[in-house]
């Protein structure tokens, strides 16, 4: 049964979602925020959707690069750093509250549409750098959502507790083509290798990563 709405950006964790629960998705929906790898997320977003004849909706929340700060995002705050993934090195790339933007916007399509739950793909490392990604998090939030909508929508989170490396394996397993998923957050036609999310990529992926790094 067709009951769910996905929040889909492109990169591996939400990609890998999106093919083990695909007969339970109605809907994807990839939030343009302007992000400095947007374009690539996007790509890979459609192309996934397409392969699995899911409809794909792509809504542009520009508002964000106007107003929020963060160097994940165009509008010039700083440079994406270099470096293993951790608080240090990876707090600048917070964008506030977005996933609580975003699962904002989703519920109220799955409302809209008669849909009963909205997927996330938040993974347990994000947990020490994003607030909008920890349990705690998903539990207000699905709590929020089910109190506000008037057919009872719930957050579905599944991956909150693996890794990304779990997520990975779940994902060869289900036949993923992770060619097709993008993570870098300097946005490169290539991913560039070097910063938090490419070496995380690279842990994850290791012994069947497809991806050309530049470094």
């Amino acid at each position: 049964m067709k009951d769910s709405i996905i929040i889909l950006s492109g990169g591996m964790d939400s990609v890998t979602l999106l093919h083990e629960f695909q007969e339970r998705i109605a809907l994807a929906v990839t939030f343009d925020y302007h992000s400095r790898h947007a374009e690539h997320e996007i790509a890979c977003a459609r192309w996934q959707c397409h392969k699995l004849g899911i409809p794909h909706l792509v809504i542009n929340i520009d508002f964000m690069e106007q107003y929020f700060r963060s160097s994940l995002l165009k509008n010039g705050y700083e440079e994406i750093p270099d470096g293993q993934y951790d608080e240090t090195t990876m707090k600048s790339t917070v964008v506030p509250f977005r996933n609580g933007v975003m699962l904002s916007i989703a519920a109220g399509i799955a409302e809209s549409q008669g849909l009963q739950h909205v997927l996330m793909a938040n993974h347990s490392g994000d947990h020490f750098v994003y607030p909008d990604c920890r349990p705690d998090f998903v539990v207000a939030m699905s709590h929020a959502i089910e109190e506000g909508t008037t057919n009872g929508v719930t957050l579905f989170a599944p991956y909150t507790p693996l890794s990304k490396r779990e997520i990975a394996l779940r994902g060869r397993e289900l036949g993923v083509d992770y060619s097709h998923t993008y993570s870098c957050y300097k946005g490169h036609d290539r991913h560039c290798g070097t910063c938090g999310t490419c070496i995380e990529r690279k842990e994850a992926l290791e012994g069947f990563d497809p991806t050309e790094y530049e470094a």
